[in-house]
């Protein structure tokens, strides 16, 4: 009787063990990948100071990731993350960083897979509204049908309506931009005169008000023209305008807090060949999205392109216009530049003459030709070989307490910007 007693409480103690032992194997190893600790070096390679540079972590490697916490010597800073492709999984960790000439800084990144992003103060801003006729006591710059995503068939009748102000706008504490909603998908402008967010109260139509408190309000006239760097075909003349299309799409995919993004989506673009290969005429319509990010700090944004196979066979364009009364620079290596002065609108009572400093940056990998000036725009034609390129546009107005008041300063301050975005923070983990 003892001994099967014995063996009853050996079998007993075995069984524990056992359950212990497939507990650790089940559950350790979700444990151990449940929070994951990144050290994250971040140095100035340059002599100048750099503010607000995004630093961003790719997150395929780290799994589902839901929530995050970057310090720095042991104090939480800022960061967000964005899920870009839209599948309900976050690709990237951003943060902005601010380090002195040479210096080096590290970063303590924790990776969460569960709980929610934490939250901080919004230093950029982004909004698509629907146009609302129905209330008669919103004022134009109330509107409130507020939406995230928009899709137009390619015959739809004058989209540029469709939208208050027309498309998309978004904007960090130094600009804002809009994007029309047409085949022309201009950037148009708005100028500030204080470093701060206002194109949610003001949603790029300032009245009497506003303009006495020190709120901006547009200031650039873009007819058919590029605006800031719109992306547009090239025909082996002159440029064309992304149509005809299948489909036009605007959408938000990020409202910061430290960066916004939005992209344009065109499908079924019957983008023309700049004359290059007139035994592909057959080749089947285009599918391009154009992504804008804007970060916190800057008044540059960054433009990415991206189609649904490799384009060698095409030629395109984009550029700025030619503000009238406007002075030109080039350093002939992929930046270029302009300083004018012109009505902002046919409205020359509500409205003033607005001044403002034009830029783009392409690398020149990308750049084909330089096309002479003529009167609606600076113009490059641009070609890859893969399925994607990219550049920078940015802008001033002189309107602007804390920016440039003359051509002079404005092409000198992008002579420095160029060097910096050519020899960019180092980021390793």
């Amino acid at each position: 009787m003892r001994l099967f007693v014995y063996f009853c409480n050996l079998l007993k103690q075995i069984h524990t063990e056992m359950k212990r032992m497939l507990y650790l194997l089940l559950f350790l190893p979700l444990a151990a990948v449940a929070q994951q600790t990144l050290t994250v070096s971040v140095s100035n390679p340059s002599k100048s100071v750099r503010s607000d540079e995004p630093v961003v972590i790719n997150l395929a490697p780290y799994g589902d990731i839901r929530s995050a916490l970057v310090t720095l010597d042991g104090k939480e800073i800022p960061s967000q993350l964005d899920d870009l492709d839209q599948d309900e999984t976050f690709d990237e960790l951003c943060f902005l960083a601010d380090l002195q000439g040479r210096e080096k800084k590290q970063y303590t990144v924790t990776l969460l897979a569960e709980g929610e992003p934490r939250t901080y103060p919004a230093r950029v801003f982004a909004e698509m509204v629907l146009s609302n006729t129905k209330d008669k006591n919103l004022k134009k710059n109330q509107q409130n049908n507020y939406i995230e995503s928009i899709t137009a068939r390619g015959d739809a009748a004058y989209t540029y309506n469709i939208q208050h102000h027309h498309g998309v706008d978004f904007e960090s504490e130094l600009n804002g931009i809009r994007i029309y909603f047409d085949e022309r998908q201009t950037l148009d402008l708005y100028g500030k005169f204080n470093k701060q967010l206002e194109l949610k109260e003001t949603q790029f139509y300032t009245d009497k008000d506003q303009k006495a408190k020190g709120y901006g309000d547009d200031v650039l006239w873009v007819g058919q023209t590029f605006g800031l760097g719109a992306f547009r075909g090239w025909n082996g003349k002159e440029p064309t305008h992304v149509s005809p299309v299948r489909s036009r799409t605007q959408r938000i995919i990020s409202y910061g807090p430290l960066r916004t993004i939005v992209e344009v989506v065109d499908k079924g673009w019957e983008a023309p060949l700049g004359n290059l290969s007139p035994l592909t005429s057959h080749l089947s319509p285009l599918n391009m999205t154009l992504r804008y990010t804007q970060y916190a700090g800057h008044r540059d944004t960054d433009v990415e392109v991206f189609f649904n196979r490799p384009v060698a066979d095409y030629r395109f364009s984009t550029g700025i216009i030619n503000v009238k009364e406007s002075v030109e620079f080039s350093d002939k290596k992929g930046l270029r530049a302009c300083w004018g002065t012109d009505w902002p609108s046919s409205d020359t009572i509500n409205f003033k003459r607005e001044t403002v400093g034009l830029g783009i940056l392409i690398p020149m990998k990308y750049v084909r030709s330089e096309e002479p000036a003529n009167k609606d725009n600076y113009a490059f034609v641009v070609g890859t070989a893969s399925d994607r390129l990219q550049y920078k546009v940015i802008y001033c107005s002189d309107n602007e307490s804390f920016g440039y008041h003359s051509a002079k300063d404005w092409f000198e301050f992008l002579t420095a910007w160029k060097k910096e975005v050519e020899k960019p923070i180092e980021v390793k983990y």
